[in-house]
């Protein structure tokens, strides 16, 4: 957690205007949204920021391959993304723009700065350029056959004057930062092949291109726009608060970020060169950047930061937005490559949500109307309340849960408590006690009652409106009332014909 005063920051990649929203944009996304909500949950402030990078000339190409000219598609691609995450219900606080007034400014400034300092130069690049990256790449980084690591295909011949970025100058020091924050680079199963690269040695990059159709112009050299991809890592600080002037009072009060969340495809830039344009400019590091992997598609095809054709759009429109976004994080460990389909979601959403925590949450609501005096319960009985002083206990092993990004395990234990509570009302069998033992039923669902105040708390970070409704239905009434009535409403998860 951040020091008293300082906002917790999360980022995302500014999502590039090459494709239309997908499931590996939102599934980075709503990592970083899970995260976020708990933070926020716990009384800490938040400053969430996601966006979109209109610049490049990957998003010029596919403009124009679009009838469109460059500004227009990236205003609508930004448009999209804002859309799929009022969808998905991603709360974010900004959603930056590289095409934004302020942002252009701050990047400006950034890589001015790292000009007067000598740490960006002029000079000759003689390489690949992937234009489906909008990336340079050096012989002894393509893939055998020399194709592109990341799209497997030929990239294009790239020679002449650039401006380069001295990342040469930092290996030693990005290899110190390593050894000394062991958390900063996760998975840690992903943090060695980086190190390795970095202790291999490291070459001057290009930072800016030739003016394509739309990019930030080079500081005193607008026949130069800054590189898209360094100009997007610049865009953090930007839509943070850094200007023309430096750090203004919002900047300092988010700066550094607690967590910056990528596809795996990115670790490499936000691993090395991000770090290093950091130092360059004397500001803090991140305190964790956080690679995730991607998902494979019915079909086959592959869902990383790009590609894919499965819009957010279409993955909720059976099942909704809350069941998506539960699926991803129980499907496949964070961190891990998964493979989404249509009948995993059903299993999951017909035997963990409809028959699990929906049935379970049926059927305490209609015990409780029928056997707690038309009152749910203000306050735990302490005598009865067992269970849920059991289940309380591992609270904080979910929040850590959360913490470390491990939502997996989370939801391991909140699928645990909801199948207990479940074994535990068929084990009562609260019918025939009631006929046997009203106050021992009565004392019964108290407990349970509080159980599902805790769960959904639990799920709140994961499923926003399903936490919602649960919390509605078992709001809390004033001491004068002795308890709130139990109301009636559709099931949580309706069972599908």
């Amino acid at each position: 957690m951040p020091e008293t005063g300082k906002k917790f920051f999360i980022t995302t990649p500014l999502y590039r205007a090459d494709s239309r929203p997908h499931i590996g944009h939102a599934y980075t996304a709503l990592a970083a949204d899970v995260l976020a909500r708990h933070i926020r949950a716990r009384g800490t402030e938040v400053f969430f920021q996601t966006g979109a990078d209109g610049h490049g000339e990957d998003a010029a190409r596919t403009a124009a391959g679009r009838g469109s000219r460059p500004g227009e598609w990236a205003e609508e691609i930004s448009a999209d993304f804002e859309r799929a995450w009022k969808l998905l219900g991603v709360n974010y606080d900004r959603f930056v723009r590289t095409t934004d007034p302020d942002i252009e400014r701050g990047v400006r400034d950034a890589f001015g700065r790292m000009l007067e300092s000598g740490d960006i130069y002029p000079g000759r690049y003689e390489g690949a350029y992937c234009p489906l990256c909008d990336d340079f790449f050096r012989e002894g980084e393509l893939a055998e056959g020399g194709l592109c690591p990341v799209h497997k295909k030929k990239p294009e011949p790239a020679e002449g004057g650039v401006y380069l970025f001295r990342l040469s100058k930092y290996g030693k020091a990005l290899l110190e930062h390593y050894a000394a924050n062991p958390g900063f680079l996760a998975p840690a199963g992903r943090a060695g092949a980086i190190a390795g690269l970095v202790g291999a040695g490291l070459r001057d990059i290009p930072v800016s291109r030739r003016a394509p159709a739309l990019g930030v112009p080079v500081p005193s050299d607008p026949d130069h726009t800054i590189h898209s991809r360094f100009g997007a890592l610049l865009g953090y600080l930007a839509g943070a608060g850094w200007n023309a002037g430096g750090g203004t009072r919002d900047f300092l009060s988010a700066w550094p970020p607690d967590a910056q969340l990528v596809g795996e495809e990115a670790f490499r830039l936000h691993a090395v060169t991000w770090p290093a344009a950091l130092m360059s400019l004397g500001l803090p590091l991140p305190a964790r950047v956080y690679a995730h992997g991607r998902w494979t598609m019915e079909g086959g095809g592959k869902h990383g930061a790009r590609g894919g054709a499965v819009s957010p759009a279409e993955a909720i429109k059976e099942y909704g937005a809350d069941t998506l976004r539960y699926f991803l994080f129980r499907e496949t460990p964070f961190g891990l490559d998964g493979h989404f389909s249509a009948a995993a979601l059903a299993r999951r959403y017909d035997s963990e949500l409809a028959v699990g925590l929906g049935g379970l949450f049926s059927r305490v609501i209609e015990l409780a109307g029928e056997h707690l005096d038309s009152r749910l319960p203000a306050k735990p009985e302490e005598a009865s309340a067992k269970t849920f002083a059991r289940l309380r206990a591992i609270d904080a092993d979910i929040a850590a849960d959360i913490e470390a990004l491990a939502f997996g395990p989370a939801l391991d234990r909140v699928h645990g408590a909801v199948e207990e509570l479940n074994r535990g009302i068929e084990a009562v069998k609260p019918r025939a006690l009631a006929a046997k033992d009203p106050a021992a039923l009565k004392s019964f669902l108290n407990d349970m009652v509080w159980c599902l105040r805790l769960v959904a708390g639990w799920v709140y970070p994961f499923m926003p409106d399903a936490s919602a409704r649960m919390q509605m239905l078992m709001s809390i009434g004033g001491a004068e009332t002795g308890g709130v009535e139990p109301q009636r409403a559709p099931p949580l998860f309706p069972r599908k014909p």
